[in-house]
């Protein structure tokens, strides 16, 4: 069914993505132990549905990592 393959397509999409975000994260010398692709969660788009990815919970060195790195791009950015 073409739904199904849409659906599949959407999954392969996210995995993508889920593991481009692990990389990067990993070069920043950032692990999200929790970090998942929520097979069974859609969230209502236009297009139908969208994988939802689950960032999990962090300790507070983690969250002062993504700050800093954040924190960086954004500045660099705005030069």
């Amino acid at each position: 069914m073409a739904t199904d393959h849409i659906g599949t397509e959407r999954i392969q999409n996210a995995e993508v993505v889920l593991h481009g975000l692990r990389e990067a994260l990993a070069q920043a010398g950032i692990t999200l132990p929790s970090l998942q692709l929520h097979h069974s969660t859609w969230s209502a788009s236009d297009d139908g549905g969208a994988a939802l990815l689950s960032l999990g919970a962090v300790d507070l060195a983690t969250a002062r990592k993504l700050t800093e790195v954040v924190g960086r791009r954004r500045s660099t950015e705005q030069s």
